[in-house]
């Protein structure tokens, strides 16, 4: 393939209902293009590599700075961000398809809702709006966990990790390891920490932390590079404790 012009193999959908099928694309190679450039040129001329006339291919995205999560899709077999995917970087032809752990919408749209409900499953925000009194003094967060917090907290809730996770599938109900990152982030917020138990609680139902197979997939697929493997372990080890006070309270 002459670096004059770029390859792209896409798989479409064109509902949640109909049965997926590929189209190729072809298009002129410009400095520092990206994948998701690359569909806005497709879009402005939905032509085939063949030359046959055919609907723009739909896709999700936001910020384009690798920040909103919103343009994740399986990029040459991977998840990750189309916006930060330079074609100088992929191999060609480029394939791009939807992360189909998730619910497909239309081509590369997916439906992000179970890992939405999965977060309110264990209640991940903060009761409070965060304002105090003037004459009371809030909590203060222990500058031990200020860093682990910090890297949890950059997690954009784009779903790499969920769709690179082996346990995570149609037939589980495994929450995922997004959602147990972000309970462990909240459990160690100052105000957060006072519905820990409600977490822990939530996390030894079905589907929860036990589901884990400690595949470490997740880190290997994080866009963030957060440790999420580590961050399970610790809640695991809170799990346990909180079900054996569990048990002595009875």
């Amino acid at each position: 393939m002459s670096k004059k012009s770029v390859h792209f193999i896409i798989t479409r959908q064109d509902s949640p209902t109909s049965a997926p099928y590929t189209e190729e694309f072809e298009l002129p190679y410009r400095p520092a293009m990206n994948v998701v450039s690359s569909l806005m040129e497709i879009q402005k001329n939905p032509v085939t590599k063949d030359g046959k006339k055919t609907t723009p291919v739909v896709w999700e995205c936001n910020c384009l700075e690798k920040v909103c999560g919103a343009c994740m899709m399986v990029i040459n077999g991977k998840a990750q961000q189309a916006c930060a995917a330079l074609i100088d970087h992929l191999e060609q032809p480029i394939r791009l398809e939807a992360a189909r752990t998730f619910p497909v919408v239309r081509d590369l749209i997916i439906d992000r809702s179970v890992m939405f409900e999965s977060l309110k499953r264990v209640h991940a925000w903060v009761e409070v709006d965060g304002s105090w009194p003037v004459n009371l003094m809030a909590p203060r967060q222990n500058p031990k966990t200020a860093t682990t917090a910090y890297e949890i907290s950059r997690c954009m809730t784009c779903g790499c990790c969920m769709h690179a996770c082996p346990n995570v599938n149609a037939g589980s109900n495994f929450i995922g390891p997004a959602p147990m990152g972000q309970a462990h982030l909240f459990n160690l917020h100052p105000t957060g920490e006072y519905n820990k138990e409600d977490r822990l609680d939530a996390l030894m139902d079905k589907g929860g932390i036990s589901n884990c197979g400690n595949s470490q997939n997740c880190v290997q697929a994080c866009p963030k590079d957060i440790k999420l493997t580590d961050y399970i372990a610790q809640l695991n080890r809170d799990v346990n404790k909180q079900a054996i006070k569990n048990l002595l309270n009875k």
